[in-house]
């Protein structure tokens, strides 16, 4: 693995990180309302992240019959292994689940509102079109311009700014501060916060550690030593962490305007 193009990404981008770890939209929840909106919001970004790996996995290996070898077998090692921690992890129950559909078990339990990305996957299984799912639902308005650039990442085909939002912009950014709140409200509602514990703690562990190993290692395959790539990749990787940045301002504006409940 290029250790060094991979440190020098990780320099660049850490100020952005920074800003995404400590960002205030923490010290703003306080209840199981806010909580509801943070996975109202979020839940879409688990979704699209699923959209990334599979439009990896797309091109990266064969999906297709007849079946033929495609690419560099390490690569394709590296993308299948995440593949099935992502699509068939365990959940809550030990029950084999993706991690999308952990975290609408997850929010349905809690009593957050699953109606609008349900909708979103009804309209996007019956067109087939992102865009289209989107202007027929009740996307929460800080969502859409997220969605919008995962969606012209994958579109591009750039196989390497795609592995290295997927890299870059989603592997650990959850804070302490997040981890102190998620259990404080356990301690409050064990049953309807458990399964989010879960979620949140098996994220940490499979996606913060085993697979963020697996995922720097596939950008570093596909950039190689091909300097472009790599100041491409960065270019990718910073933008998505603004994007995700505009996210969390989102849920939090959204959150400032609602009435404070107190846990």
């Amino acid at each position: 693995m290029n250790s060094g193009q991979i440190e020098h990404i990780k320099k660049i981008i850490q100020p952005l990180r920074r800003q995404i770890i400590e960002h205030p939209v923490y010290a703003k929840i306080h209840s199981m309302e806010h909580i509801y909106t943070f996975m109202e919001h979020h839940v879409y970004a688990v979704w699209d992240f699923m959209s990334l790996l599979k439009s990896l996995q797309n091109q990266l290996t064969c999906t297709t019959v007849p079946w033929l070898p495609v690419g560099d077998a390490n690569i394709r090692y590296l993308i299948n292994e995440i593949v099935i921690g992502e699509e068939s992890d365990l959940d809550y129950e030990s029950r084999r689940s993706s991690h999308f559909e952990m975290y609408l078990d997850a929010m349905e339990r809690a009593g957050a509102n699953t109606a609008s990305i349900r909708q979103f996957i009804k309209h996007l299984q019956a067109t087939g079109d992102v865009g289209t799912a989107i202007r027929l639902t009740e996307v929460p308005r800080g969502v859409i311009e997220f969605l919008n650039f995962t969606f012209q990442i994958i579109q591009s085909n750039k196989l390497h700014q795609i592995a290295a939002v997927f890299t870059f912009g989603r592997e650990d950014l959850i804070p302490d501060m997040f981890l102190s709140i998620i259990d404080q409200l356990h301690r409050e509602f064990p049953e309807r916060i458990s399964a989010f514990k879960y979620y949140i703690e098996r994220h940490i562990q499979v996606d913060g550690e085993h697979h963020s190993h697996l995922a720097l290692e596939m950008v570093a395959g596909l950039c190689g030593t091909n300097q472009i790539k790599w100041e491409e990749a960065l270019e990718a990787a910073t933008k998505a962490l603004e994007m995700r940045k505009l996210l969390w301002d989102a849920i939090l504006k959204q959150i400032s305007t609602s009435r404070e409940v107190e846990i």
